[in-house]
Parts: structure tokens; C-alpha cells; sequence
């Protein structure tokens, strides 16, 4: 059993890096640069983004390494799943969106998913980048962080892959949908 909420087991810990990894080696077009065992030791150095990316594992979002920060000497870890991932589907944009709902209401919300995850939603930029590795949510669409003029509006963005293309859409901020869900980014 884990020490704490935020701490895995020695079992735990063994199997999601064995996880990691296999999937940094099965799509090293997303990060043809890096070395595995930097990455490694500085999760094993890391508990908290350690199980930061647990909880991303586990609600499906099969997060993987696409990128580096030399400057901050950080690995960036997005959400690789094909499709929005299903343990985050069906959730409005954040806590007010869902206190504002009346009926209906969602069980949770993507801000507040994510924030307790320990991980951010992608920015549109990061969702435009992520694509560039890969065709995602061709079938699903995913919340993205909505700029504080349009949320102060009751909106909020999110994105899908269709036709080619990364479109970029609006929705009331209290609107879930089963084929709506999120994507995060974690630095490392």
C-alpha cells in the first residue's frame, strides 16, 4: 500500500516505469534525442511527478516524454493516448462550470481533475504540438486552458483532430459531452 496519497509502492513505482519506458522505446519519433535513463533517474529522484504520472497512466491517458528543457533541465510529458482518455471523458471545463449546472451535473471537472492529478490541461499551443507527433482525437475532442476573457464569458475551448486539421472550438464552460475529455502536460 502506498506511504501516502502522493507516494507509490516499490511495486507500483517498478511497474509504471517499466511501462514508461517501453513506451519511450516504441515511439522514439517523439523524442529522438533523449536518453531513457536520464529520464528514469530523474523520476526515481521525484516521487510527487512520479505519481503525478501514475494518476495520468491509470485514467488512460498513456503519457510519454516529448520534449526537454535544457535551460530548466526538465523532461515535458504530455498525454499520448489516440483519443481523449476515457478515465477523463464526460466532464465539464472547471469547478465554477459545475457548480453553475443545475441539473445534470457532471461528476467532476477537467481543471480540477487535472489539478489534483498534480498535472496542467494542454494549452492550445501544446495541443497543436502534441499533433505533430501523431493523429489524436480524431474520434474524441479535448478541453484545452481557455483564456480568462472567454472563461469571465462562460466559455471555454477545446480541441479535436479532424479532416487534417487541429480545429479549435468554443462551448458553455458547464457543457460535458462522453466524447470530451482532457489531456495534461507534466515537467519533470
Amino acid at each position: 500500500m502506498a506511504k501516502s496519497n502522493k507516494e507509490l509502492s516499490l511495486g507500483q513505482r517498478e511497474e509504471l516505469l517499466g511501462t514508461l519506458k517501453a513506451r519511450f522505446e516504441k515511439n522514439m519519433n517523439r523524442h529522438e534525442e533523449l536518453e531513457w535513463d536520464k529520464i528514469q533517474a530523474k523520476l526515481e529522484a521525484d516521487s510527487e511527478k512520479l505519481w503525478s504520472l501514475h494518476e495520468m497512466e491509470i485514467t488512460e491517458g498513456e503519457p510519454d516524454v516529448v520534449g526537454y528543457d535544457k535551460k530548466n533541465d526538465q523532461y515535458l510529458f504530455y498525454d499520448c493516448s489516440v483519443e481523449s482518455p476515457k478515465g477523463r471523458r464526460s466532464v465539464c471545463y472547471d469547478r465554477e462550470a459545475l457548480e453553475s449546472r443545475k441539473k445534470h451535473k457532471p461528476e467532476n471537472s477537467a481543471v480540477d481533475m487535472a489539478e489534483s492529478m498534480g498535472a496542467e490541461l494542454l494549452t492550445e499551443e501544446q495541443y497543436r504540438e502534441l499533433q505533430k507527433l501523431g493523429n489524436f482525437d480524431k474520434k474524441t475532442s479535448s478541453w484545452v486552458q481557455t483564456p480568462p476573457d472567454i472563461r469571465e464569458r462562460g466559455g471555454a475551448l477545446f480541441c479535436d483532430y479532424r479532416f487534417g486539421h487541429v480545429f479549435v472550438y468554443h462551448n458553455g464552460a458547464d457543457s460535458y459531452y462522453a466524447a470530451r475529455g482532457f489531456r495534461c502536460s507534466l515537467l519533470v
